[in-house]
C-alpha cells in the first residue's frame, strides 16, 4: 500500500496545500533539497542528499536548517486550514510532522509566507526602528537557539564584515567552492525555466543574455576581489546583521534554527525588512570559531547570518512543482 492510499480527497487538498507553502522556504543556492511523504496522521519531510552541497555545506547543516524552514512554512499553512502540527526530527534525519484537527489555532503571517524573499539587492541605508526590532526580538525561539542582532555602526558590526570579507577571500580562491555554485547558476530565462531551482540571474538583477554570453561573464566575475566590492556596498547598505546560533551544533537544533529563521523572516517581511544571507563566516570552522570569540558568545555556534534593512522588492526565485516532490503518492 503506498504512504497517502488511505487519505480522504479532502484531507489529501490540505496536505497538499501545506506541501505548496513548505516548498516558499529558503534553501542554500536554492537547491530545495526535499521531498515529502503523506500519511493519513502526518507529512514526513525527507532530506534529499542529492541535492546537497558538499563543498560550502560539508555536513548538510545548512540543509537541515532549511528543512526546519520548510517545516514552520508547513505548520503554519496546517494552522491557516485548521490542523495543528507537532514536529520532531528521526536519527534518520526525516522531520516528522504530525497533523491533528483543531479549531482555533493562530496561523502567524501565513500571509508573509508568499512574499518572504532573499533580496540580495543594495538596500536604502535606513536604519530599522527600535519598536520594529522589538517584535522581531518577540518571536518564538525554539530550545537551544541563539539570535543576535549586531547595528551598523558597532565594533561587532564591523567586526562581523571583516570577516564576510576574508570568507570571500577563501571561498573564491577555492576552485571547488566555485564550480559548485556555476553548478547552481541558472544563467538566463530558458535555462531557470527548465529548472526551477538554483540561482536565477533575475535574482541578481542580470539581464536576460544567451547563456553562453551570460556564463562567460559569471566564470570572469568569481573573485574576491569583486564579491568584497559588491560585499561592501551592500553590508554598508544594511541596517542590522542578524546572527542565528545553536548551542550543541547537532542536526535536531539545526532544524530548530530553521524553524526560528523562517519566523523571523515571516515576521521582518510583515514588517517590510528585506533580509539576504551572508553566511560565508559559518561556513568556515575557523572563522566561525573567532566570530564566536570575538562577539563573546563562545557557548554557541554561528550557523546562519543575514543581512537586514530596506529595500525595493526583488525578482523571485522559481520552486519546484510538489507532483515531483512527493514520494509514494498513489
Amino acid at each position: 500500500m503506498n504512504a497517502d492510499s488511505r487519505i480522504s480527497p479532502s484531507i489529501r487538498a490540505d496536505y497538499l496545500f501545506m506541501i505548496e507553502q513548505a516548498v516558499r522556504a529558503p534553501s542554500g543556492h536554492n537547491t530545495q533539497p526535499w521531498t515529502f511523504r503523506l500519511f493519513p496522521d502526518h507529512i514526513d519531510i525527507l532530506p534529499d542528499f542529492s541535492r546537497a552541497l558538499p563543498v560550502v555545506d560539508p555536513d548538510h547543516r545548512e540543509l537541515f536548517v532549511s528543512l526546519g524552514c520548510a517545516a514552520e512554512n508547513l505548520c503554519i499553512a496546517a494552522a491557516h486550514k485548521g490542523w495543528l502540527g507537532k514536529v520532531s526530527t528521526a536519527i534518520d534525519g526525516i522531520i516528522h510532522v504530525e497533523l491533528s484537527r483543531q479549531d482555533g489555532i493562530e496561523a502567524p503571517h501565513f500571509e508573509q509566507i508568499a512574499r518572504r524573499q532573499t533580496n540580495r539587492r543594495c538596500y536604502n541605508g535606513s536604519m530599522i526602528p527600535d519598536n520594529t526590532l522589538a517584535l522581531l526580538k518577540n518571536i518564538p525561539i525554539e530550545p537551544g537557539i541563539g539570535i543576535h542582532l549586531y547595528q551598523k555602526g558597532t565594533q561587532a558590526f564591523d567586526d562581523i564584515a571583516a570577516l564576510v570579507y576574508e570568507g570571500n577571500e577563501r571561498q573564491m580562491g577555492d576552485p571547488a567552492f566555485k564550480a559548485e555554485l556555476r553548478q547552481w547558476m541558472r544563467y538566463n530565462r530558458k535555462h531557470q525555466d527548465e529548472t526551477a531551482d538554483g540561482l536565477s540571474y533575475a535574482v541578481f538583477g542580470a539581464p536576460n543574455l544567451p547563456r553562453f554570453m551570460a556564463e562567460f561573464i559569471i566564470a570572469h566575475s568569481l573573485d574576491a576581489a569583486r564579491q568584497n566590492r559588491t560585499d561592501r556596498r551592500n553590508i554598508a547598505s544594511a541596517s542590522h546583521f542578524a546572527l542565528f546560533t545553536t548551542h550543541d551544533n547537532r542536526r535536531e537544533q539545526w532544524v530548530a534554527l530553521g524553524r526560528t529563521l523562517q519566523r523571523f523572516l515571516l515576521a521582518s517581511t510583515a514588517a517590510g525588512i528585506a533580509h539576504a544571507y551572508a553566511n560565508q563566516p559559518n561556513e568556515n570552522p575557523e572563522l566561525a570559531e573567532r566570530m564566536a570569540q570575538t562577539l563573546g558568545i563562545t557557548e554557541e555556534y554561528p550557523t546562519i547570518l543575514i543581512r537586514l534593512g530596506y529595500a525595493k522588492a526583488s525578482a523571485y526565485a522559481l520552486r519546484r512543482s510538489i507532483k515531483d516532490l512527493i514520494v509514494d503518492e498513489g
